[in-house]
């Protein structure tokens, strides 16, 4: 009876374990909906389920309420990757709410341009896209293509200008830009605002991404200051808009891809980042949306490659201090709406 009751025991505890041993991984992310997250399940989530026997459960989430959510969530996460598009991971990484990574713990890391790992030092995760802010232009209707930020007060432009409201990550940073060119810094955004306030007689102030193409589909826009991956968008519905890289230089939104701190999946989910960070899934997200890829590997065809900035071009997208900009965001929106409400 005890020779029984002992190989029951043996036999159930090995069951125990082979269970355990073949029970999927759970990995929570975050992405932001649309054909972006669409692209993600596609391109990295599940060829990676596949590959990892791991399940992920994608949560549509914007930038600044993950950050919301990780800081109410400090005590008991409950998201293992988080992604950021506004510089986040800055203040993320201060509060101690994501985990660093190291560049051996990444595959790709030695072949990621500088500034997609310069923030590995400071606790934040990599930049795994970027999207270039710059100058949209119909090449139809608009007397000729711009070259430049100053353009925009361009009287041949008339009133075919549209702008984009500063509630806008994409509006903030063509703002910040425009401000620049004009000799201002974050610490003084008055020459931009005071140029600002020079094109509102004639231009169209938007607040969301989806106006942009509606006002060059129907309210004969010539020229408007955005991102180079919704010109893609735009074209794709049947416009002739083509982005521009003004002389001055291009801010940029920087795509982030962080672990979160106190999960149990750690080397997990930095494999989940490291497997985005590859030339293919990066090559693949610049031919169908034109996000600029980070890996130096990333090869694209001519037609992409005209589209994106791309290569040494990248490493001089201008970057605003992630943390300067976010504590001075709500004075200059609040700036903002009283410009515009003259």
């Amino acid at each position: 009876m005890r020779l029984y009751l002992f190989t029951t025991a043996l036999i159930t505890g090995t069951a125990i374990l082979s269970s355990s041993a073949l029970a999927q991984e759970t990995l929570i992310v975050n992405s932001w909906g649309g054909t972006y997250e669409k692209l993600q399940k596609e391109l990295i989530f599940e060829p990676f389920e596949r590959a990892n026997n791991v399940k992920i459960q994608v949560a549509t989430v914007y930038s600044a309420d993950m950050l919301a959510q990780l800081r109410a969530q400090k005590n008991a996460p409950q998201y293992d990757v988080v992604q950021f598009s506004g510089g986040q991971e800055v203040v993320a990484a201060k509060e101690g709410l994501i985990s660093p990574i190291k560049p051996e713990e990444l595959s790709h890391a030695a072949d990621l341009y500088p500034f997609a790992t310069a923030g590995l030092a400071r606790g934040e995760g990599p930049v795994s896209l970027v999207t270039a802010i710059g100058l949209l232009y119909n090449q139809k209707t608009a007397p000729s293509a711009p070259s430049s930020w100053k353009d925009l007060w361009d009287p041949k432009y008339e009133d075919h200008l549209v702008l984009t409201d500063l509630s806008n990550s994409y509006g903030l940073l063509g703002m910040l830009m425009m401000n620049q060119v004009w000799g201002g810094t974050l610490e003084n955004t008055k020459p931009g605002l005071e140029k600002v306030g020079e094109l509102l007689n004639r231009s169209v102030i938007i607040t969301s991404s989806p106006e942009v193409q509606q006002n060059f589909a129907q309210n004969d826009a010539w020229i408007a200051p955005f991102s180079q991956d919704y010109a893609h968008v735009i074209r794709q519905s049947g416009q002739p808009v083509r982005f521009v890289a003004p002389k001055e230089g291009m801010p940029a939104v920087f795509f982030t891809s962080n672990v979160v701190a106190n999960r149990p999946n750690q080397a997990l989910a930095k494999k989940l980042i490291d497997f985005s960070l590859s030339p293919e899934v990066q090559a693949a997200f610049a031919r169908e949306m034109r996000y600029s890829p980070t890996n130096s590997k990333t090869v694209l065809d001519a037609e992409v490659g005209a589209e994106v900035v791309h290569g040494d071009a990248i490493n001089a997208l201008v970057r605003f201090n992630p943390q300067t900009v976010d504590g001075m965001r709500n004075q200059l929106i609040e700036e903002w709406k009283k410009l515009i409400a003259r």
